[in-house]
């Protein structure tokens, strides 16, 4: 796993209007374990450029982001962001997929079992043995693929109610972004426990994609690695947003826009996709 620097926690920054985290992933790690086990609901997720674009072109989604617990630099240019905005000196990022098995392995260490929500059944299919074949000590208690519609009338409190039968203390949310923002979003006062919106780590970790080289994560080439890997589902995200994203960023800089972040969000939402 990737080495980082323990102990950072510097609070919430503003990057675009959208708070982001000055974390690394041991405090990261450590607050959503603490949440576990203090049985507290506790909203996280990992935004990479798309993630905070969202926020920046919709304003009620950048409410409930906002009004997340943690909300990590998951690429290198939102840590970049945090360094140059708010010379937060982060040396890393807290990359989605790598925060998981942070979360995952501390969670078998403490005898506290997870539930996986979201993707399909053949992924989550090898997903399952996949975590256990890295930590024999796991527990799962409870497996429940994406329906890839919207909720329905109740059913939000339905699957809360599955989830807290299972005996879980940890939700992880693989729905794609900004699907399982949303969910968590509308989820969270309904369980006692940490939702962890995962992006592509169900994917990654049941072996349909792989990682780019190093070298590549490190100077943010990680997007060129993905487009050419999705190109047809991808090239919109990339190639608009990323340049949007570095223009804004710089007149945040320059002073010319004071990117206000919303009051987080409090409306509770009922249509939702699961």
């Amino acid at each position: 796993m990737t080495t980082t620097s323990a102990g950072v926690g510097q609070g919430k920054r503003n990057v675009l209007g959208v708070l982001v985290d000055a974390t690394d992933y041991a405090t990261a790690t450590a607050r959503i374990i603490e949440a576990a086990k203090e049985r507290r609901g506790f909203a996280v997720t990992a935004l990479a450029v798309h993630g905070v674009m969202t926020g920046v072109e919709d304003p009620a989604h950048n409410a409930r982001l906002n009004s997340f617990d943690l909300v990590t630099p998951d690429g290198q240019p939102v840590r970049w962001a945090l360094n140059v905005l708010h010379k937060a000196g982060l040396t890393d990022r807290v990359y989605g997929p790598e925060l998981t098995l942070r979360v995952v392995e501390q969670a078998a260490a403490e005898g506290l079992p997870i539930y996986l929500y979201g993707s399909t059944e053949p992924t989550l299919e090898r997903l399952v043995p996949a975590l256990m074949g890295m930590f024999p000590s796991l527990r799962i208690a409870g497996v429940e693929a994406s329906k890839f519609r919207k909720s329905e009338p109740g059913e939000a409190e339905a699957i809360a109610e599955r989830i807290k039968a299972s005996g879980a203390r940890v939700v992880l949310v693989g729905l794609g972004c900004p699907r399982q923002e949303i969910f968590t979003y509308a989820m969270r006062p309904l369980l006692d426990m940490p939702l962890l919106a995962v992006g592509a780590a169900f994917d990654y970790h049941a072996g349909l994609l792989k990682n780019p080289p190093a070298w590549m994560q490190r100077y943010a080439l990680e997007w060129l690695w993905r487009l050419g890997l999705e190109p047809k589902r991808l090239w919109k995200r990339y190639v608009l947003l990323n340049p949007a994203y570095l223009s804004r960023l710089a007149v945040q800089r320059l002073g010319l826009w004071k990117a206000t972040p919303p009051a987080p969000a409090t409306e509770r939402i009922h249509d939702f996709a699961v």
